[in-house]
């Protein structure tokens, strides 16, 4: 049994901010849970992912995307049950749809959403700040600090979600999902026996027709006026220190704010307003909090989302604090926030004397070469590229072809010496893209898209493809698993982790077929000149075509194996 699960009450862990999360849900009650892999949020589905073999009372899955998994957890969470879905930042854009309208219709057992930011861009496409999701949606939002708060927190969530009758988002950022600290243990409900819930049918509440949405709206109206008095006196949101000058932060900025104070010899001496329970905001405990201070500032990563609250509060009381951050130049709305950074904004908002810390000299150094990431030795996809490409020169075509490509380790064919990839945006674009390129130039158009990423999001793009008669050829690289985010499963895999075998494969060659692609080849890379001659009549095609070439992860294979 996995050491998270055999913890007694009052034992200490040294746990990633993404276990510590595991952890905190199990102590909540956690029966449901879906997600779809995706840093930084990889190690909550994984770990799930290990013990649901040893806890008969919990269920887990890898939908196919990010929506699949939330439908799934809101259905359980509609049927009494406590349930969570994870994903990073821009996986909370495929689950959508369906969020805004599960804020209207609600829960019964609680329902935790946990979405990972990746502020600096550390393994993602962009840095967008999913607290604003919780503003648009109207969900209320927690966000730890440490990974024990995030345990105390993920299990609270639940609580809190049951008393709203909402989903209730937990907000991370990939440093407090990836840092590892001690965490404390409280105790594990019974996880011996399958636990059912039962659903009530009540359509005047489940089916958000026009009728039922207009009504609904009103309740998700009522539950946030509700959530704000929450937040108003949560624990979760706490002063520290006294003085007339002022911090607001959240998240991770609170440890550097913390630091910076202890550095500078001003603990105790700045009032600080830490905020866990961040929306609704705390109306009520910011403006008695902007009341005792004349400069205010505010520390948070990203988007001014706490600064523009206090703006507003300071506005509708007429106070005068002078509100410093993004908007006065102070901290950027950039990257993600170091100790430094910190310390230094700091500085200049209490006019200190800047402090230079001293610096060895290291000119005698020689520079490090960069070290850019790639492909494993012995990647398929090496192969996959090389085959396309020589096909391609033979032809005369490769200086005239488009590639579009996907998210996964062949996102990586940008780099040299491969250089085959062209255009970008998100899962499943590959294929969309390409229906758009097909129609606006007269160029030469083939795509790269991952077997777990074409499940995630590329079988509708290419139904369209077929309907609507595009031309370009679509390669799908079929490694057998998830590999970018850990060699979580996918559906057309043959290798399979135990507890998988008696799960049925989709047979990639027969999916593509039935959407009524008109020419499908499926080639192993590694034979590279019969790979060349099937591939070669597709490539010269002016038609749709689709190549998947099949071989698995080097290292998923190795760890199948074990």
């Amino acid at each position: 049994m996995h050491p998270i699960v055999e913890a007694a009450k009052g034992e200490k862990l040294l746990l990633l901010g993404n276990e510590a999360i595991v952890r905190g849900a199990l102590e909540g009650g956690l029966r449901v849970a879906a997600a779809y892999p995706g840093t930084p949020s990889s190690e909550i589905g994984n770990l799930l992912f290990q013990i649901e073999r040893d806890l008969p009372g919990l269920y887990f899955e890898f939908s196919t995307n990010e929506k699949v998994a939330m439908e799934v957890a809101a259905a359980a969470a509609a049927s009494g049950l406590r349930s969570l879905t994870c994903m990073k930042h821009v996986g909370l854009n495929v689950a959508a749809d369906a969020l805004m309208t599960l804020a209207y219709i609600g829960v019964r057992g609680g329902m935790v959403i946990i979405t990972a930011d990746d502020p600096s861009c550390h393994s993602s496409q962009n840095e967008q700040d999913n607290r604003l999701y919780a503003r648009f949606s109207g969900l209320p939002m927690l966000e730890p600090t440490t990974p024990d708060e995030a345990r105390r927190m993920t299990a609270y969530a639940f609580e809190l979600s049951e008393k709203l009758e909402l989903p209730v988002i937990l907000r991370t950022t990939t440093r407090v999902s990836h840092a590892r600290a001690v965490v404390d243990t409280d105790e594990l409900p019974d996880y011996s026996q399958p636990v059912k819930g039962r659903f009530e049918k009540d359509p005047r509440r489940w089916v958000p027709v026009p009728a039922v949405a207009r009504v609904r709206h009103q309740v998700l109206l009522e539950k946030i006026r509700e959530a704000t008095v929450l937040a108003d006196g949560s624990s979760w949101n706490r002063i520290l220190g006294e003085g007339d000058f002022g911090i607001i932060t959240s998240g991770v900025a609170v440890n550097y704010v913390l630091d910076a104070l202890e550095e500078l010899g001003l603990e105790g001496k700045v009032k600080v307003l830490v905020l866990g329970f961040t929306h609704p905001h705390p109306t009520g405990l910011l403006a008695n909090f902007l009341k005792g201070i004349e400069t205010c500032l505010v520390v948070e990563e990203l988007e001014p989302f706490l600064e523009e609250a206090a703006r507003l509060v300071a506005q509708e009381r007429g106070l005068s604090t002078n509100i410093l951050g993004k908007a006065t130049g102070h901290l950027p709305r950039l990257y993600e926030f170091t100790p430094g950074l910190v310390k230094g904004a700091l500085i200049r908002a209490l006019g200190l004397e800047e402090q230079k810390p001293e610096r060895p000299d290291l000119s005698w150094v020689p520079e490090l070469p960069p070290r850019p990431p790639t492909l494993c030795p012995g990647c398929p996809h090496r192969e996959t590229y090389l085959v396309v490409k020589e096909v391609l020169e033979e032809l005369g075509e490769a200086e005239n072809t488009i590639y579009p490509t996907d998210i996964g380790c062949y996102t990586l064919g940008l780099l040299p010496p491969i250089q085959m990839a062209d255009y970008l945006i998100c899962m499943g674009s590959s294929v969309g893209s390409s229906c758009g390129f097909s129609v606006a130039t007269d160029q030469r158009i083939v795509s790269f898209i991952g077997d777990s990423t074409f499940f995630h999001a590329g079988l509708s793009p290419l139904a369209s493809a077929v309907y609507n008669k595009h031309r370009f050829t679509l390669v799908i690289m079929d490694n057998e698993t998830t590999a970018m985010t850990g060699h979580q499963p996918v559906p057309s895999q043959e290798l399979r982790w135990p507890g998988l075998e008696d799960r049925p494969r989709i047979d990639l060659e027969a999916v593509v077929k039935a959407l009524g692609v008109p020419q499908v080849v499926t080639i192993n890379p590694y034979r590279k000149e019969e790979a060349k001659a099937a591939v070669k009549p597709i490539l010269a095609s002016n038609e749709l075509g689709v190549i998947i070439s099949k071989a698995p992860c080097i290292l998923f294979r190795g760890r199948a194996k074990k």
